[in-house]
């Protein structure tokens, strides 16, 4: 057999290319068919190596290989309409009393191809999750506008939440003096957004002393101490509120062009917290102590804040009450009417 004719045939069929270098000049000595494939000037005329990789460092190449290592890097090149990318490694081999240099070309343009869809998939996919995190976010920061921290962890984590009775707890009901006649005779765009500026002032008020803002119902604002973490200050907490609620108005009406008056509703009682609703959900409380605050903002005169026995009781000496005398409450008989006016710690 020729072994000769027989090597020559392998070289040919393989899927890498090869070429035989003369080391001084870089010129190509031999060269197999697939890599006249992908070079077909070198077919018609020999070419030098650096034609062939027109940024090959020929002095790092030379060093590369006095120190007997392999010399490798990637090459790019344009065929028709695509660039074709290869590994390219130079080595250094004697052959019949002479040194050539051994040059293997490996076609990676497909592997570069799948790294470059990979890549572009996860930035794709990063791009969506941040753009899912920030949904989520806004979500979340909606649905905690609309119940307590641990209720709506309760509700991510299960789906479901239980309805919690709170046998002590203190709600304040909030509602502004004439303002369906504001909204309609006055600037309605104007007296939104000072409403809006209100309850944010309102919000922090909250927020200082440890309560929860329920909710907003057109100009109603709803705050409840005790829930859904129980507290022993419940009613001082929202006493000490609903104080800062008048003062905070009395100080704003000095400066501003529409002059807000509240009534305000306190009371401590049995209280019962849940999610209700299944396509819209809100938290919202029920049972008697929510009830006896809503008839107390309703005997309330503007800007004052009422309560009754029940409440009064638990409220430390520090907190000055005017006693209003017996009342009949609906649905809760005849209770003592007391007016809160002071309370610890109140600035003028």
């Amino acid at each position: 057999m020729d072994f000769a004719k027989f090597n020559e045939l392998l070289l040919q069929s393989i899927g890498v290319g090869l070429a035989v270098v003369d080391p001084s000049s870089l010129r190509i000595l031999f060269h197999n068919q697939r890599l006249a494939q992908w070079f077909p000037a070198i077919a018609e005329q020999p070419e030098t190596l650096d034609v062939l990789i027109p940024k090959l460092d020929r002095e790092k190449l030379r060093a590369r290989l006095a120190g007997g290592r392999p010399f490798a890097l990637n090459v790019d090149t344009r065929s028709g309409s695509r660039t074709l990318s290869f590994a390219v490694q130079i080595t250094e081999h004697r052959s019949g009393g002479m040194n050539v240099l051994m040059v293997e070309w490996q076609n990676v343009s497909k592997i570069r191809e799948l790294e470059y869809m990979i890549e572009s998939y996860s930035k794709m996919i990063e791009k969506q999750n941040r753009e899912l995190k920030k949904e989520k976010d806004r979500v979340e920061k909606v649905l905690l506008n609309i119940m307590p921290k641990t209720v709506y962890e309760e509700w991510r984590r299960f789906g479901v939440t239980t309805p919690q009775r709170y046998d002590s707890a203190s709600v304040l009901m909030l509602d502004f003096v004439g303002f369906t006649e504001m909204a309609i005779s006055e600037d309605p765009p104007a007296l939104i957004a000072e409403l809006n500026d209100i309850f944010t002032a309102f919000d922090r008020i909250v927020d200082q002393f440890g309560c929860e803002r329920m909710k907003t119902i057109g100009d109603a604002y709803i705050a409840v101490s005790g829930i859904p973490e129980t507290t022993p200050d419940h009613a001082q907490n929202i006493a000490a509120v609903a104080l800062r609620f008048v003062r905070f108005l009395e100080k704003r009406n000095r400066t501003h062009q529409y002059k807000w008056e509240c009534r305000i509703g306190i009371n401590s009682g049995p209280v019962i917290g849940s999610i209700v609703g299944v396509q819209k959900y809100v938290y919202d409380i029920f049972g008697p102590g929510v009830n006896l605050a809503a008839r107390m903002e309703a005997l309330a005169a503007p800007m004052e804040i009422r309560l009754c026995d029940s409440m009064y009781a638990l409220l430390p000496r520090e907190y000055e009450c005017i006693e209003l005398g017996p009342v009949e409450v609906k649905g809760f008989g005849t209770r003592t009417i007391y007016r809160l006016v002071g309370g610890p710690d109140l600035e003028d």
